[in-house]
């Protein structure tokens, strides 16, 4: 039975004013849990701020930068203020880059991606392809050496991966660059598509080793439950196997609850890049965070807050949309 066009239209709109009514939501209780950690931070910005010269400014002037700063308000008085500026489109002046936070995060999100982009499909081509191979080789030895590798991945920390790499093809075999997006000295304009992914080999692979262990054993498990289910029975009797069988028929059934998983996992990836970029002194976002925490830059801190829960909210998004697709399809095959 056809459900009607109006109907349709409307289930579309107040789905979508809930995860709008989700995502305002989540984004003030973040930040408004990311202002009173901040605001109890033993960093005090001011002091940060001016560095070295903190002995020879005076009282006075010290005073008058609080209050132009907003830190001599009380804290709800603060964030009232702070929030209504975000309201208006304006998240702020970053002290630590002098430039607005959201010029800030532009710029460092755009040097950012591509890491991100980078290790989110490599660690999810690299983890389907050993869990398809996992679960076509069930509790073989194949099987157990991919579970292992990837138990071992994913328990590692992020920067002593990040420092194996760099210890073993940057310093030791010199195959790969130290450090930066490119070579230092050169200007963006100077630098072509070469070189810069040349930079990005050793982060990229950082993070895709650490991500790949989970989607590895999420997708053996998909495999070995599909490889057992009637329609496969089905297949190999009419004489399809190996991998044709698992790349036509497996696979298909499989990709989607990986790329569910990844999407799912997208906060884990920017975490992720946090540790990963201070490694490898990488200007992009995640260094730009560590920096601002370091020198108590409040606004830019914020800034990156939000963004980075926007992205985390658009990822679970996808994620539950796949999933409500996953559903709606098993629902179908089980109901005819």
């Amino acid at each position: 039975m056809d459900v009607p066009l109006s109907t349709n239209r409307w289930m579309l709109v107040k789905t979508t004013g809930k995860t709008l009514l989700r995502l305002a939501g989540l984004l003030v209780l973040v930040s408004l849990a990311c202002f009173v950690l901040l605001s109890h931070s033993p960093i005090d910005p001011i002091k940060a701020y001016i560095g070295n010269d903190l002995l020879h400014v005076p009282p006075a002037q010290y005073a008058r930068i609080a209050a132009r700063w907003g830190l001599d308000q009380p804290l709800w008085l603060r964030y009232w203020h702070w929030f209504g500026r975000v309201l208006q489109g304006d998240l702020g002046y970053s002290m630590l880059y002098n430039a607005p936070v959201s010029q800030v995060i532009g710029q460092r999100f755009a040097a950012s991606f591509a890491l991100l982009a980078g290790a989110w499909l490599l660690s999810g081509a690299l983890g389907v392809l050993l869990g398809l191979c996992a679960g076509r080789y069930l509790n073989r030895w194949p099987d157990r050496l991919i579970c292992r590798l990837a138990y071992l991945l994913a328990s590692l920390p992020t920067f002593w991966v990040g420092l194996l790499l760099l210890a073993l093809f940057a310093v030791h075999w010199p195959l790969l660059p130290v450090c930066c997006a490119w070579e230092p000295g050169l200007g963006a304009d100077q630098v072509d598509w070469a070189m810069r992914a040349r930079h990005l080999v050793l982060p990229v692979t950082t993070l895709a080793l650490l991500g790949m262990g989970n989607i590895a054993l999420h997708t053996r498990g998909r495999v070995a439950e599909v490889l057992e289910s009637d329609f496969i029975r089905y297949a190999r009797a009419q004489g399809d196997g190996g991998w044709p069988m698992l790349r036509f028929h497996v696979l298909r059934h499989a990709l989607t609850p990986a790329l569910c998983l990844q999407f799912a996992s997208l906060g884990e990836l920017i975490g992720g890049s946090l540790l990963a970029e201070k490694v490898f002194s990488y200007p992009g976002l995640g260094q730009a965070t560590v920096d601002a925490g370091l020198r108590g830059d409040i606004p830019l801190l914020m800034g990156i807050v939000l963004f980075c829960t926007l992205l985390v909210f658009l990822g679970n998004t996808v994620a539950r949309l796949l999933l409500a697709r996953i559903n709606l399809g098993w629902g179908e095959r089980h109901a005819v």
